[in-house]
């Protein structure tokens, strides 16, 4: 954290850092970043969802019927 505040004084030329705006900044940031990983994992939920429906999924059909007989899944 120091050295990014070190950083930015440089840039800024001065040793005055306004907190409030850094939090308003970072937290905006942040939220941006929850975003964007939630829509990617909503990408990925939809993109699996999709190969399920056309049958595009590799499966043991074998080891899926043995699981089946011996009871470990319902019918």
């Amino acid at each position: 954290m120091q050295a990014a505040l070190d950083d930015l004084r440089r840039e800024t030329g001065t040793d005055r850092v306004e907190l409030g705006e850094l939090v308003v900044l970072g937290a905006r940031e942040k939220l941006l970043r929850l975003r964007a990983e939630r829509d990617d994992t909503a990408a990925l939920r939809r993109r699996l969802a999709d190969r399920v429906r056309l049958g595009q999924v590799p499966a043991d059909r074998s080891a899926a019927d043995e699981v089946r007989r011996s009871g470990w899944a319902r019918p």
